[in-house]
Parts: C-alpha cells; structure tokens; sequence
C-alpha cells in the first residue's frame, strides 16, 4: 500500500534538509521509535513500537539509505523489519523530497509499505489513520529540534490507534 503524508518545517530548505537527512537525529522525533549504534553511514538498526487498537508490535530492523540527491533535495530509504514475536513482518520503501516555500520547507514522504502479520488485519484505512499521527507527531518534534524551541516530549512506548479511533 502507498501512503502519502507532507509537513511544514519552518526553516530554510538547506537547514531542513541537513536535518532531514540526518537520521540519527532524526530518528528520536519519531514517535516510539529507537535507533541502534549505526552500521555505518548508510545503514542502522533499530526498533519501533506501534499499537493498533488491543494490538501492539514491535518491529526490529535494518534501515538503509539507498539514494540521496542533496541538490534535488530527495532520498530513498528502504526499510525492513520483524515483529519480535515472530508474528509478521514490514518492509517500506520511504521517498523524501523537499522544497521550499515562502522561506519555510515543505516535506513530503510517500511509503510503498507491505506488512504481513496482525497488525495488518486492520487494513488501509487504520493505517493510514495511525501513518498521518505519526507524521503529525514527527513533524512536530522536528520543528522542535529544528527551530531549538522546546525540547520534543520523550518518545512514547507505543504509538496507539485507540486515541483514533471513536468509541
């Protein structure tokens, strides 16, 4: 499944784009997730925590940059990943471009995203649901670290559905 998501980073395009590319830095504004000792400067380890609904994985994994053009401000990162419990499995091809925008930045960040395993009983609907708060999170910890304001707040164990969904 394809999903689509874009964010605001109010600073330059050079000074987001350091940023952006930057993964152990970047990494800590993604919500539940860690990042390893890197293997090099292309390739980590690390893990994420997700909860959809009464389900909650972990995945472990390997992320590698496969593309990077700092003039065409784009980057090709394929991800993939185990639940911990052996119960499924994710790979993800993330693309990410920016451009900027009346002296701010404008990101986008489209997933080609296969995941096998409970958590994908939910479907395309809850997923994109849980994608667009991740990214609504993310973007907001990464203006923080950008723009040095307040600090993120830790990231959480889990990043759950259940605050999504009514009921």
């Amino acid at each position: 499944m394809r999903l689509r998501n874009t964010f605001q980073v109010p600073t330059s395009i050079d000074t987001a784009w350091m940023v952006l590319t930057d993964i152990p830095r970047l990494a800590p504004c993604m919500p539940g997730a860690r990042l390893d000792e890197p293997s090099g400067d292309r390739e980590f380890t690390g893990a994420v925590k997700v909860k959809v609904g009464p389900i909650g994985v972990e995945y472990r994994g390997t992320a590698r940059v496969l593309e990077r053009d700092d003039v065409g401000r784009r980057m090709v990162v394929e991800g993939r990943a185990r639940d911990v419990r052996g119960q499924g499995d994710a790979t993800a091809v993330i693309t990410l471009t920016a451009r900027e925008e009346s002296g701010t930045t404008m990101a986008e960040v489209v997933t080609d995203l296969d995941i096998s395993g409970r958590i994908a009983q939910f479907g395309r609907g809850a997923l994109e649901q849980v994608s667009g708060r991740l990214v609504e999170e993310f973007a907001g910890r990464l203006r923080a670290e950008v723009t040095g304001g307040a600090a993120p707040p830790p990231a959480a164990d889990a990043v759950s559905l259940r605050t999504l969904l009514p009921g």
